[in-house]
Protein backbone atom coordinates (compact mmCIF):
# COMPACT_ATOMS: atom_id res chain seq x y z
CA UNK A 1 0.00 0.00 0.00
CA UNK A 2 1.07 3.39 -0.67
CA UNK A 3 2.12 5.87 1.64
CA UNK A 4 -0.95 8.37 2.13
CA UNK A 5 1.27 11.49 2.56
CA UNK A 6 0.30 14.72 4.54
CA UNK A 7 -3.39 16.38 3.96
CA UNK A 8 -2.34 19.87 3.83
CA UNK A 9 -2.90 21.68 0.68
CA UNK A 10 -4.43 18.29 -1.44
CA UNK A 11 -7.82 18.88 -2.01
CA UNK A 12 -10.77 16.60 -0.08
CA UNK A 13 -13.04 14.39 -2.65
CA UNK A 14 -15.72 12.19 -1.06
CA UNK A 15 -16.04 8.42 -3.33
CA UNK A 16 -19.84 7.23 -2.87
CA UNK A 17 -19.45 3.70 -4.08
CA UNK A 18 -21.10 0.75 -3.04
CA UNK A 19 -19.13 -1.85 -5.25
CA UNK A 20 -15.34 -2.37 -3.08
CA UNK A 21 -13.69 -3.39 -6.38
CA UNK A 22 -15.14 0.05 -8.27
CA UNK A 23 -14.24 2.02 -5.05
CA UNK A 24 -11.07 0.92 -4.53
CA UNK A 25 -10.17 1.45 -8.27
CA UNK A 26 -11.18 4.90 -7.98
CA UNK A 27 -9.49 5.50 -4.52
CA UNK A 28 -6.09 4.49 -6.36
CA UNK A 29 -6.94 6.63 -9.05
CA UNK A 30 -8.03 9.92 -6.93
CA UNK A 31 -4.59 9.43 -4.68
CA UNK A 32 -2.80 8.89 -7.75
CA UNK A 33 -3.61 12.10 -9.31
CA UNK A 34 -2.81 13.68 -5.43
CA UNK A 35 -5.86 13.94 -4.08
CA UNK A 36 -7.38 13.01 -0.58
CA UNK A 37 -10.18 10.77 -0.12
CA UNK A 38 -12.66 9.88 1.91
CA UNK A 39 -15.05 6.84 1.48
CA UNK A 40 -18.95 6.33 2.36
CA UNK A 41 -20.67 3.06 0.83
CA UNK A 42 -24.26 5.13 0.34
CA UNK A 43 -25.76 8.12 1.09
CA UNK A 44 -26.13 7.65 4.82
CA UNK A 45 -22.52 7.35 5.70
CA UNK A 46 -21.47 9.98 2.79
CA UNK A 47 -23.81 12.82 4.57
CA UNK A 48 -22.58 11.43 8.26
CA UNK A 49 -18.80 12.33 6.50
CA UNK A 50 -19.96 15.83 5.28
CA UNK A 51 -21.60 16.55 8.71
CA UNK A 52 -18.03 16.32 10.31
CA UNK A 53 -15.67 17.25 7.52
CA UNK A 54 -16.30 20.45 6.61
CA UNK A 55 -13.02 20.29 4.15
CA UNK A 56 -14.66 17.80 1.17
CA UNK A 57 -14.44 20.23 -2.13
CA UNK A 58 -16.00 17.89 -4.42
CA UNK A 59 -18.77 14.73 -4.39
CA UNK A 60 -18.22 11.65 -6.49
CA UNK A 61 -21.45 9.40 -6.27
CA UNK A 62 -22.56 6.48 -7.91
CA UNK A 63 -26.01 6.84 -9.33
CA UNK A 64 -27.10 2.31 -8.01
CA UNK A 65 -26.39 2.21 -4.44
CA UNK A 66 -28.14 0.47 -1.51
CA UNK A 67 -29.91 2.61 1.10
CA UNK A 68 -33.27 5.01 0.72
CA UNK A 69 -32.04 7.14 -2.06
CA UNK A 70 -29.98 6.64 -4.92
CA UNK A 71 -26.98 8.89 -6.27
CA UNK A 72 -29.68 11.83 -7.79
CA UNK A 73 -31.24 11.96 -4.92
CA UNK A 74 -28.22 12.38 -3.03
CA UNK A 75 -26.67 14.73 -5.48
CA UNK A 76 -29.95 17.14 -5.20
CA UNK A 77 -29.34 16.90 -1.58
CA UNK A 78 -25.73 17.96 -1.44
CA UNK A 79 -26.58 20.56 -3.66
CA UNK A 80 -29.11 22.24 -1.22
CA UNK A 81 -27.32 21.26 1.91
CA UNK A 82 -23.33 22.41 0.55
CA UNK A 83 -24.33 24.48 -2.41
CA UNK A 84 -20.03 25.10 -2.75
CA UNK A 85 -19.24 21.54 -3.12
CA UNK A 86 -19.22 20.27 -6.48
CA UNK A 87 -20.70 17.22 -7.58
CA UNK A 88 -19.93 14.75 -10.18
CA UNK A 89 -22.21 11.44 -10.48
CA UNK A 90 -21.23 8.30 -12.38
CA UNK A 91 -23.42 4.64 -13.64
CA UNK A 92 -22.98 2.56 -16.16
CA UNK A 93 -26.52 1.44 -15.14
CA UNK A 94 -28.62 4.49 -16.18
CA UNK A 95 -28.27 8.02 -17.79
CA UNK A 96 -29.83 11.09 -16.49
CA UNK A 97 -33.27 12.30 -17.41
CA UNK A 98 -34.30 15.78 -17.69
CA UNK A 99 -34.31 16.84 -13.84
CA UNK A 100 -32.28 13.95 -12.23
CA UNK A 101 -28.75 15.89 -11.97
CA UNK A 102 -29.12 19.17 -10.26
CA UNK A 103 -27.55 22.73 -11.44
CA UNK A 104 -24.25 22.36 -11.67
CA UNK A 105 -23.42 18.81 -11.23
CA UNK A 106 -21.47 16.97 -14.22
CA UNK A 107 -23.10 13.07 -15.21
CA UNK A 108 -19.89 10.99 -16.19
CA UNK A 109 -21.15 7.43 -17.82
CA UNK A 110 -19.32 4.22 -16.48
CA UNK A 111 -16.57 3.05 -17.45
CA UNK A 112 -14.26 6.25 -17.78
CA UNK A 113 -10.91 7.17 -17.33
CA UNK A 114 -9.07 8.05 -14.66
CA UNK A 115 -7.89 11.35 -16.83
CA UNK A 116 -11.51 11.78 -17.76
CA UNK A 117 -12.49 11.70 -14.11
CA UNK A 118 -9.75 13.70 -12.57
CA UNK A 119 -10.35 16.46 -15.37
CA UNK A 120 -14.36 16.63 -14.25
CA UNK A 121 -13.25 16.69 -10.58
CA UNK A 122 -10.32 19.60 -11.58
CA UNK A 123 -13.12 22.04 -12.79
CA UNK A 124 -14.43 22.25 -9.86
CA UNK A 125 -11.10 22.96 -8.03
CA UNK A 126 -10.30 26.07 -9.96
CA UNK A 127 -7.95 27.90 -7.25
CA UNK A 128 -7.63 25.30 -4.82
CA UNK A 129 -5.47 23.87 -7.20
CA UNK A 130 -1.96 24.27 -5.56
CA UNK A 131 0.77 24.52 -8.02
CA UNK A 132 2.29 21.50 -6.98
CA UNK A 133 -0.87 19.42 -7.25
CA UNK A 134 -1.38 18.65 -10.77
Amino acid sequence: MKPRGPILNRPVILLVEDEPLVRLVHVEILRDDRFWVVEAQDADEAFELMRTRPDIKVVVTDVDMPGSINGFEFARLVRQGWPGIGIVVTSGKMRPQPGDLPDGAIFVPKPTSAAQLTAHIRSFLGADMGPDQG
